[in-house]
């Protein structure tokens, strides 16, 4: 399933568009003018993303596996967005569990993809990917 979104915040000072600053309350303020965003957003000024998500069956497995590589316990709260930095892995953990996953799915990760995964959706979003390509391959 693939998603695209994109965020395009607006924002209005409060103070006139100058360099000039005041003082309020012991504060120093300073106004700063922001380019309005209008229709869809300039990829140079906003944040834009587009991503294909995993099945939830894949997530599942990478959940699973980060789960036991990690040896976390079963109340450890572990979703799509979780971080490895969060469960405490480092990059010889985060190695540990690319080349479980590559024995799973039955993939080979090359090694500048496997430094670039920083969650669990990352990580399933990878192995779709190579799986499709995997898939295409062999047809």
């Amino acid at each position: 399933m693939a998603s695209v979104s994109a965020t395009c915040p607006r924002f209005q000072p409060l103070f006139s568009h100058s360099n000039k600053t005041g003082r309020a309350a012991g504060l120093k303020l300073v106004s700063v003018g922001w380019a309005k965003c209008t229709g869809f957003p300039s990829l140079k000024a906003s944040r834009f993303r587009v991503s294909c998500s995993a099945k939830p069956e894949t997530v599942e497995k990478v959940i699973e596996i980060v789960r036991k590589q990690l040896a976390l316990k079963p109340e450890t709260v572990l979703t799509s967005e979780t971080e490895f930095v969060e469960l405490g892995a480092d990059s010889l953990d985060t190695v540990e569990i690319v080349m479980t996953l590559e024995e799973e799915f039955d993939i080979n990760v090359e090694e500048e993809s496997s430094q670039n995964i920083t969650s669990v959706q990352e990580v399933a979003d990878l192995i779709e990917k190579l799986v499709q390509q995997k898939s295409q391959g062999e047809s």
